[in-house]
């Protein structure tokens, strides 16, 4: 089975900036010019966006489902409203336990509060013939990475430059990929990692 990654980078390797909140949900100084290629240039970008959503289950950290740290104090059901774009379950790396949370559309998102290695294992199990997709943030791809995880890696690279924040690769050092594929547009460049004999 296949774990994929997809993340949108600024030129100097940043998924974030700095201290994320609710009212910066990308980082200190950061706003949504890494993801504006998914949205206002949706069309030149429809075969990456469209393969990002077609895992049969995912992977992300807390700090991708929200800002809230510390015990579950509120209930907060992530940034994307009702129907998250998931439709799958999605797998939520936490320290502080709570119940499955079924969302519309199919998307349930599961606590998982015994590390990397459990969570990638329940998501396999859900994924059944489909693959899993890390959805990120950078810290949660960056365990998978030096765990050696991930086969192929779809960065997502936009040009600009954040200067701090959640760096992808930070911890993952002594990796080698292939690149199978290069496509460039107007506003991002998407480059496809794979490690060797995935």
């Amino acid at each position: 089975m296949t774990v994929t990654a997809d993340i949108s980078i600024s030129l100097d390797g940043f998924a974030a900036g700095p201290n994320q909140s609710e009212d910066q949900p990308f980082g200190e100084g950061v706003d949504e010019r890494l993801t504006t290629w998914m949205f206002d240039h949706a069309e030149e970008n429809r075969a990456e966006r469209d393969a990002i959503l077609d895992a049969g289950a995912y992977i992300m950290g807390r700090n991708m489902f929200g800002p809230i740290r510390g015990e579950w104090d509120r209930d907060w059901t992530g940034w994307w409203g009702p129907e998250p774009p998931y439709h799958a379950p999605v797998f939520v790396l936490t320290h502080h336990p709570r119940e499955p949370l079924e969302m519309e559309g199919g998307t349930t998102f599961v606590f998982v509060t015994d590390g990397p290695e459990s969570a990638l294992a329940q998501a396999r199990r859900a994924a059944g013939d489909g693959r899993v997709s890390i959805a990120g943030g950078a810290a949660t791809l960056n365990q998978y990475l030096s765990l050696g995880a991930v086969d192929e890696l779809r960065l997502h690279v936009v040009p600009i430059t954040l200067g701090a924040g959640e760096r992808v690769f930070d911890g993952a050092a002594g990796l080698t990929f292939d690149i199978p594929r290069i496509r460039p547009t107007e506003h991002v460049v998407h480059v496809t990692l794979r490690l060797p004999g995935r």
